[in-house]
């Protein structure tokens, strides 16, 4: 879904208001289909690493950074992703990162054809909404920046109801530690476990003298600035674009004479690499980052429970 993350979802007005009847009549289709969906259980276990915001919440990385734990003691997974076309940046990092993906326009037959490779796990990269899977462990992804009128879409940020959590078991926060967002989980399910994980740049040291024209086309690219204002990068200038934008060749070429003209360094997202690889790009850099997960080793126990 390519769109900009309205502001009259931050708070309660007259916007959200006036759309909360439409977001009404979402909730009951969403609870009509979780009551009407037939679910399917398979024969290895399912990982659903999801959210229920609009937007970036780190799940790819976080998917990634789970197949890699359960590789390390000695398990199979595999990344499972519903194809999209305009995804093709997720798919792309993914497989750069981790060896294993199935691609499918439908996720059941994505996991049959685990099955059939002999994969021992299933780890479903998005798919929380999915109600047709029998899921086995679900991990939500949130930001600690978290922002939102509690409405679902199209009167708020979320993709289904905030008490959906309780049909989960593990919530990873993203950022700084918010006591606030962990009450309010809490209260609507008091068995979840909540961890944190934050973002670590690894090439930063590169960008340091410079001036930077920022370009960023991902769900939530205030992650993005603020990982590059924490290590004192001088950001001359910034483009966002709504997540999965696609670039043209005459944007990239306006941005490098601009960039070219004011001696600046162009820089975007890992992910945005991805998507503009295909072009001349020698100008534009890429910030490295790696997902670093507090209590990484009791949350990839939690996860080898499911093969007791």
């Amino acid at each position: 879904m390519k769109l900009y993350k309205p502001k009259f979802w931050d708070h309660k007005n007259f916007i959200s208001l006036s759309l909360f009847p439409v977001s009404l009549i979402i909730q009951l289709i969403i609870l009509l289909k979780k009551k009407f969906t037939k679910v399917s259980s398979f024969k290895i276990p399912i990982v659903c690493i999801g959210n229920i915001y609009v937007g970036g919440t780190g799940k790819t990385p976080l998917s990634i950074l789970v197949s890699k734990e359960l590789s390390k003691i000695g398990k199979k997974p595999v990344i499972i992703r519903k194809y999209y076309k305009e995804h093709i940046d997720e798919h792309s990092l993914i497989k750069e990162n981790f060896s294993h993906l199935i691609l499918n326009s439908d996720r059941t037959g994505a996991i049959q054809e685990a099955q059939n490779k002999n994969f021992d796990t299933a780890i479903l990269d998005d798919g929380f909404q999915d109600y047709k899977i029998k899921k086995d462990l679900s991990i939500i992804c949130f930001n600690s920046n978290f922002e939102g009128n509690d409405f679902v879409i199209p009167a708020g940020p979320l993709r289904e109801n905030l008490n959906s959590i309780k049909n989960a078991q593990i919530i990873v926060i993203n950022g700084y530690k918010n006591l606030k967002f962990e009450k309010k989980i809490l209260e609507i399910n008091n068995n979840i476990d909540i961890y944190y994980s934050k973002y670590k740049a690894i090439n930063y040291t590169k960008f340091s003298q410079k001036e930077l024209l920022v370009i960023a086309g991902i769900g939530n690219p205030e992650n993005f600035l603020e990982l590059l204002n924490s290590h004192k990068l001088k950001i001359a200038k910034k483009y966002i674009f709504p997540d999965h934008y696609t670039f043209s060749k005459e944007e990239l070429n306006n941005f490098k004479s601009e960039a070219k003209k004011n001696g600046y360094q162009i820089i975007c997202t890992e992910k945005d690499y991805h998507r503009i690889k295909k072009y001349s790009v020698d100008e534009i850099d890429f910030l490295r980052v790696e997902l670093v997960l507090e209590k990484k080793e009791t949350l990839i126990k939690k996860i080898q429970d499911i093969y007791d």
